[in-house]
């Protein structure tokens, strides 16, 4: 099934329309390459509904919000709308702010989204109105663990149910759900919260996977989050010495570039609930 989403993406090579912050923006274009898409960016209102016209799928991000691009966001998410391509809203810090909480809420009323990734913390900001978001970072209280893990799945597909799309939670266990079907994913390091993008990157990602993967959006959105975090399993095994950082962000790249099918399915560490 994940490979076959995998396979799908490489042959198809869908064109993603990114609106999103300039912190992680060449990192986003990065992965989008490495996972077989191809990433545009282009936050002008003037031209956001052309580009969008153009693109197979549309990867909006708030990291860096203004006047002028949330514009540009609900431009070109009409005319991804009318043109029936996936929408993914990624709520960078929702819950930090008024503002960037409005703004999310906005879009997510506004838009039919294909997908919302995000933290817990920005999740629950949205779908609950709390305001316990660290930052960009998920507070430590909202963390996804063992312990309340059935609460949350609930709580995932509840949501995806009020807001009619999929909901992906990434965090220590990623929750990836529909409103009847949540995949408790258990990829990834917890090193990679050390890297600046990880998240966004994934939202890339996770665009282009439901692109190419139009019949089956929830199994799709499910491979690229178990994608993104095998690829940081194999990035940390593949670290040298006085690497840090920055190297094990490159790694994590280069792990989506030579990710084959064979190793997507065997490495995926996932259950269905």
């Amino acid at each position: 099934m994940f490979a076959e989403c995998l396979n799908n993406v490489r042959a198809k090579s869908p064109l993603v329309h990114n609106i999103t912050n300039y912190v992680t923006v060449n990192d986003v274009a990065n992965i989008l390459l490495a996972c077989g898409g191809s990433p545009i960016m282009a936050d002008a209102p003037e031209e956001a509904a052309d580009i969008t016209s153009i693109c197979n799928g549309l990867n909006i991000n708030i990291g860096t919000l203004n006047e002028r691009t949330v514009r540009a966001m609900h431009l070109a998410g009409k005319k991804a709308a009318d043109l029936g391509h996936p929408i993914v809203l990624d709520p960078v810090g929702a819950g930090a702010s008024r503002y960037r909480t409005e703004t999310a809420a906005g879009l997510v009323d506004a838009l039919p989204l294909a997908a919302i990734r995000g933290n817990v913390s920005e999740l629950k900001a949205l779908a609950l109105g709390s305001t316990a978001t660290k930052g960009v970072d998920a507070a430590a209280a909202d963390a996804v663990t063992e312990d309340n893990l059935e609460e949350m799945v609930c709580f995932t597909k509840e949501y995806a149910r009020s807001a009619q799309c999929i909901v992906a939670i990434t965090g220590a266990i990623d929750l990836v759900a529909d409103e009847k079907i949540c995949y408790v994913i258990r990829n990834g390091r917890a090193e990679m919260g050390r890297i600046t993008g990880t998240g966004c990157q994934l939202s890339g990602l996770l665009t282009a996977y439901l692109a190419a993967n139009p019949k089956a959006p929830l199994a799709a959105a499910a491979a690229a989050v178990c994608l993104m975090g095998l690829a940081g399993q194999i990035g940390w095994e593949h670290r040298q010495p006085g690497d840090g950082n920055a190297a094990y962000r490159s790694r994590i790249i280069d792990a989506v570039y030579h990710m084959t099918a064979s190793r997507l399915e065997e490495g995926a560490d996932y259950e269905i609930r």
